[in-house]
């Protein structure tokens, strides 16, 4: 039997997203009341096919510059987390004016309907901040170099970017209390491939004894983190005070290329399939620029929360293939 909560609801943007159902269905098991807003644009209802008709949760289909009751909702929640974003680097490529924007307004929206109350909110950003630096690994406070305004494969970093600074903004001059949590690499299960999400297209790939299509030259590396461990990180800076007005890396930290991994999904599926590399002019827009390391340094994470994701990538892999 669902157990309720009595205290205020917690708003979540983009709910019925990827990571935005995973953070739902944790916030519900906890016995909290939970108010999603999504338009489903890359979120699905199915999503939180198992939660559907739980007490405690209310499903409010609409973008939050269309939410007749964004500034009730907002003004009166316990806590906010703002997920809703577009999601995948080809989806980012294609859609980069919906990107610049979409995110700006609606996060501006958002901000202005919490100062009311000074609701406390979450920003989830994202590791293509630190663009095109050349660091083994990206600290918090680290300077950010993004690519050149003609490559729409930067859109996405600014408008995140101009995320944390508009928040950042409220937080010191209108005392509004925010999180910015620059989430890398997350995986598992629900996450699709259809908008260029990497651990997935292999996945199915390999069960359909297709060519996993690795692009450039497949020495790039990346960490992946398990979603439910982003949830964690997640839940736990919502409870922490002094997580408030900093910027934390959220993801794992073992390193692999997308050569490698094409090959550990190969192996861990016991696949025939082959392993093809194909130039990035021929996947995305001639001239497209990609970040050849991305390595986040979370010990500011583990020393706030106490927390520190640590599934192995083995077990990403056998998770989210199911």
């Amino acid at each position: 039997m669902w157990r309720m909560s009595e205290r205020k609801h917690i708003l979540v943007t983009g709910g019925a997203g990827f990571i935005g159902s995973h953070l739902v269905e944790r916030l519900l098991l906890g016995g909290k009341r939970v108010v999603v807003i999504d338009d489903l644009s890359t979120g699905s209802r199915e999503n939180l096919r198992t939660f559907a008709s739980h007490p405690a949760l209310e499903f409010i289909h609409a973008k939050i510059c269309d939410c007749p009751r964004l500034a009730e909702l907002a003004a009166e929640a316990e806590f906010i987390f703002h997920l809703a974003a577009t999601v995948g680097v080809e989806l980012v490529v294609k859609s980069a004016l919906h990107v610049l924007e979409a995110s700006f307004h609606e996060t501006q929206l958002l901000l202005q309907a919490a100062v009311v109350n000074h609701t406390p909110l979450l920003l989830t950003s994202t590791s293509e901040v630190y663009g095109k630096s050349q660091k083994p690994a990206f600290s918090e406070e680290d300077d950010l170099l993004i690519g050149p305004p003609g490559q729409s494969r930067w859109s996405y970093a600014c408008s995140k970017l101009t995320d944390e600074f508009l928040a950042l903004a409220y937080a010191r001059e209108k005392g509004l209390p925010v999180i910015i949590a620059r989430l890398f690499n997350t995986v598992g299960p629900r996450q699709t491939g259809r908008y260029g999400m990497v651990l997935p297209r292999f996945i199915a790939s390999a069960r359909a004894g297709e060519p996993l299509k690795v692009f450039g030259d497949g020495a790039q590396t990346r960490c992946f983190c398990l979603v439910t461990d982003v949830v964690e990180a997640l839940v736990r800076l919502q409870a922490t005070p002094a997580a408030r007005g900093e910027i934390f890396n959220i993801g794992g930290t073992e390193e692999v290329s997308m050569l490698e991994l094409a090959r550990r999904v190969v192996a861990t599926l016991e696949s025939r399939s082959a392993i093809e590399l194909i130039p990035y002019d021929q996947a995305y827009a001639p001239g497209f620029d990609d970040m050849r390391r991305r390595k986040p340094l979370v010990e500011k994470l583990e020393r706030c929360v106490g927390f520190h994701p640590q599934t192995t990538l083995r077990d990403i892999i056998r998770i989210t293939a199911g």
